[in-house]
């Protein structure tokens, strides 16, 4: 990573008041509200700020701060690149975004629809901002929205649950569509099933950023909730967008682009390599999934809660050829 992209500017969230609009500062438990002052934004170009996630599970001890998040700051408003994983971390977000900027926040933009990414929408809505997703969003949530909302109480806890939303978009993406912040123009790109079947980008021309939401993982084992063969086949078309930086779902908040895909791009051969393979020889999938990828186990954090499920969902696509 070049020692450049990063402005070294950090902004912590250590109060409850939105971007023009007050939030309420009742937390679910006293105890939350220490770990609530950590959050802390890092500018990595003119105007565009990000928060790096944890390489974790979801877990009360990280309040679902698990994956990167971004504010990009226009002349007239900004826009946030997804919510984060719970109120609190999305309650010091807006926190953060006050110190950073007065322009109120008009935008909010979902990625994808896994938790990390949007249970914290209410916070952003209820300031007033407009929620923005693919057009397969609302879909996904409605299909997987209760089931996150029962099951993430067990993963979370009570508490960080509290109040907890599952909040649609209320502008859909079909394949392109641009939002002015004011002298700063937005690219919205929708992609077919890789990650997910909803999953978005998002390009800020004037520094030439890219935010990915989770089409790009990096140190992070990519985790595979759509099709691997529509995410290989569409890593061509992702590295070819002229950007200069990467903000990638999970890992390092700025990193080199294209060249941050080739971990990835390495991981999703070896893994459909070994699958065919195995196909091939006739090896079942119990078997199949304790052994392909397992060459790229020292390359990647969480790779054993990840790596067998992958395999599983990748051997089903890949035995249909």
């Amino acid at each position: 990573m070049r020692t450049d992209l990063f402005r070294r500017r950090l902004v912590t969230g250590f109060a409850c008041i939105g971007a023009g609009a007050a939030m309420p500062c009742c937390l679910p438990h006293q105890a939350l509200a220490a770990n609530h002052q950590n959050f802390a934004l890092s500018e990595i170009a003119d105007g565009v700020f990000a928060f790096r996630g944890k390489n974790e599970l979801m877990t009360p001890g990280n309040e679902g701060a698990i994956c990167n998040l971004g504010l990009v700051v226009g002349d007239e408003a900004a826009a946030v690149i997804d919510s984060g994983g719970s109120l609190v971390q999305a309650r010091a977000f807006i926190a953060a975004i006050s110190e950073v900027t007065p322009k109120p926040v008009r935008f909010l933009i979902n990625t994808h629809m896994h938790p990390d990414h949007i249970f914290g929408n209410a916070a952003f809505r209820d300031i007033g901002a407009t929620v923005i997703g693919h057009k397969n969003l609302p879909r996904a949530l409605e299909a997987r929205g209760a089931f996150y909302l029962r099951n993430y109480r067990s993963q979370l806890g009570e508490a960080l649950m509290e109040g907890i939303e599952i909040v649609p978009p209320a502008q859909l993406v079909a394949d392109r569509a641009e939002f002015d912040l004011g002298g700063r123009v937005l690219h919205l790109r929708a992609w077919k099933a890789a990650h997910t079947d909803n999953d978005l980008t998002v390009y800020d021309a004037a520094t030439g950023t890219l935010f990915t939401g989770d089409l790009v993982f990096m140190e992070h084992l990519p985790t595979l909730d759509g099709s691997l063969l529509g995410w290989i086949r569409q890593m061509d078309a992702l590295a070819a967008i002229d950007a200069q930086r990467v903000v990638p779902g999970h890992g390092p908040i700025a990193a080199d682009w294209p060249e941050a895909l080739e971990a990835q791009r390495r991981y999703f051969e070896v893994l459909a390599g070994d699958i065919r393979q195995a196909i091939t020889e006739g090896r079942p999938l119990a078997e199949t999934v304790k052994t392909a990828g397992r060459s790229e186990a020292s390359n990647w954090a969480l790779f054993d809660e990840y790596n067998e499920r992958n395999a599983t969902a990748a051997y089903a696509e890949l035995e249909w050829e």
